[in-house]
Formats: structure tokens, sequence, C-alpha cells
């Protein structure tokens, strides 16, 4: 159901921002006694604000105040085949505005915008070999580990301090969560005799991308990194996934997908339909759980940062409406944001489902 919702109102929101934007943008400047000077207006551009928070950059940007830009300046690591191992801070940038040492970051309009790239001998401009940059969406991550490794060892200490008293606290919160994933999520997708094994790795994923998400919602830093909304982050976590289910299948698992019980011959000779099947179904499992958490996270950012860049669309083309559609505008937004806290706890759970699910069907035992 939530998923039907974000796709209306990504809808909606587009076509606003499509008419609404394209009528801002198109709006000229005229200069008296400038012939042939006339020029278009820089309006509000809601697709630049809306992919520079969802997207990933050299700094972490906090606020503009007219031509000041405040943001935290991260640190480049590039392997450069001119000049080896290179790192320095990405302020000598200067926002992007400035070279440093014959390195730059790609503007718009370029083949690899937004990204470092170092001049070559015959003067083009090309990505170094290897790019280990601290990026905002990596700075994040190491937040994010940083507070699982906190909350992990805290609530393990004070489970050696007071062993047989009731939990209190952050301990009491966190036992709560995981005797709700052991119990109903992992115990009863793999099954009572299995699940122990895989409780580290699902306890592991359900709370990092729940922590993920959550830092997410938090407009400034350490929070704002749209980490669960990077396909590249997704990806890993359902390869992970698929690496696991793949070592621990048993025979009973393998001989389902070559050799299928039940099914007619002919749709397993001459042609093997039903195994070509079978092994497409081995990697659009992990497909579908990558897409799944990128698509939501990431839409929940899209209308919400939409629905607030309503507001300087109607204010660019006038102050009134800008003042009169701010409250609605808000509204929206505060509740796109309550909604996304839920779809927070509703990603997790399902990305620790289907996986438990998975390493269920892996270990299933054959069944007379």
């Amino acid at each position: 159901m939530s998923s039907r919702i974000l796709t209306k109102f990504i809808v909606v929101i587009l076509v606003c921002l499509f008419v609404f934007g394209k009528a801002v943008q198109s709006e000229p400047v005229e200069h008296a006694r400038h012939e042939d000077s006339t020029k278009k207006e820089e309006g509000f551009n809601p697709g630049k604000l809306i992919f520079e928070h969802i997207g990933d950059s050299y700094e972490w940007h906090i606020a503009t105040v007219g031509e000041l830009h405040i943001s935290i300046p991260l640190l480049a690591i590039v392997y450069s085949s001119n000049k080896g191992l290179v790192f320095f801070p990405v302020s000598r940038f200067h926002h992007g505005q400035h070279e440093h040492e014959g390195f730059r970051i790609a503007k718009e309009g370029e083949k690899d915008a937004g990204k470092i790239v170092e001049q070559q001998a015959d003067g083009t401009w090309k990505r170094p070999i290897i790019d280990l940059s601290i990026t905002k969406n990596v700075l994040s991550i190491f937040i994010s580990v940083i507070l699982l490794i906190y909350i992990f060892l805290a609530v393990s200490k004070r489970y050696q301090e007071r062993p047989l008293q009731a939990p209190t606290g952050l301990q009491n919160a966190v036992e709560v969560i995981i005797l709700f994933v052991r119990d109903d999520v992992v115990k009863s997708s793999i099954g009572a005799k299995n699940y122990e094994r895989f409780m580290p790795y699902l306890l592991t994923v359900f709370f990092f991308i729940l922590i993920n998400n959550l830092l997410g919602l938090v407009p400034f830093p350490p929070g704002g990194a749209n980490i669960t909304g990077n396909i590249a982050v997704t990806a890993v976590l359902a390869a992970i996934t698929f690496i696991i289910t793949s070592i621990n299948g048993n025979k009973n698992y393998w001989m389902h997908i070559v050799n299928m019980p039940g099914v007619p011959w002919w749709l397993k000779f001459p042609v093997p339909l039903m195994p070509i099947v079978e092994i497409m179904g081995l990697f659009i499992k992990p497909f579908v759980l990558m897409v799944r958490l990128f698509a939501n996270m990431t839409a929940g950012h899209i209308v919400a940062l939409g629905f607030y860049s309503l507001i300087f669309i109607f204010g660019h083309m006038n102050v009134f409406a800008g003042y009169a559609v701010s409250p609605l505008s808000i509204l929206f937004t505060v509740f796109m944001g309550l909604l996304e806290l839920l779809v927070a706890f509703i990603q997790a759970y399902v990305f620790t489902f289907l996986s438990a699910l998975y390493f269920g069907m892996a270990t299933e035992e054959h069944h007379h």
C-alpha cells in the first residue's frame, strides 16, 4: 500500500515540478539600454535541489547564506597514473570552482559531472584510476557503523552488569527489536533448527538499514545522507544475501533448481525450460531486494523535497503565491516525513524478512 501511495505522489510532484519549474526557468530578464543582452533568469531549480540531496558529494553541504556556502569539506583520496596515491581536503577545490594539482571536479554537462577528474598529458580530463575519496555517503556509513558498535557494546555490557534484572532504557528498546526479529522474522522463516547461524547477519543488516533510514530523515549532519537510497549500497547488501544463500544451499535446494520434482518432463527436456527459469530466479531475488529498498527510500525523499520545493516555485512566480501555498506544502512535507518514518522500519523489516526467507528455502530439508 505504501509503495502505491508513494508512486502516486511521485507522479503528481513530477508533473507539478515540470510545469511550474519550466515556467519559472523560461522567464527572461530584460536589461534597459542594452539590446541583444536578454538572458534567461536563473530561477529556483527543484530538480537540482532534489538530486543534490539524494546524491553523493565530496562535501557535506549544510546551508547557503547569500553567496556563502556552509559545508563540511571531506577528504579526496585518488590513485593517479602520473602521481600515484594522492590525498588532500576537498576544500582546495573551493566548491568545485578551482583546480588543485591537476585535479578538479567535473562541472554540469561534462561526462563525469560531479566526480573528480585528472588532467591528462593531451589536455583532456579523465577519471583517475582509483577514487577512494571519503564522500558524504562514505562518512555517513562510518557514522552508522560507529553507532551500531556503540549500541551493541553498551547493551552487551549492560547484560553483563545486570544479568538477572529487567532491562531498562536502551537495553529494553534493543531487546524488544531483537526478540521480534528472532521470533517473528528469522525463526518463522528458517526454522528452529537452522536459524541461529543466520541471526548475526540478519540482525546486523536490520539495524544497519534501520539506523541509516532514520539518519536519512535528519536534515543536518550527522544525518541527511541518502545511504539506503544509494543503489551501490543496496546492491552490496543484496549481493551478501545472495552469497550466503548460495553457500548454505543444501542438496535439496539445488536439486529443486536443476530438476524440480512434480514438473512435466516436457518442461525439462529437450529444452530445459524450468531449470532456466529457476536459475534466473536465483539472480532475480537479490535484484528485487536491491531495487525495493533503493526505490522506496529514494521515492520518499523525492516526494518530501518536491512538496517543499513548491514553496519556492510559487514564490518565484509571485511572492503572495509562495506564502499562500506554504501552509499546504509544509503540511504535506510533514506528512511525508511521518510516512517515511514508518517506511524506515518497514523497509528494514522487509529486507530482513526476505533474506531470512531465502535462507530458509536454501536450508529446507527434503520432505517425503
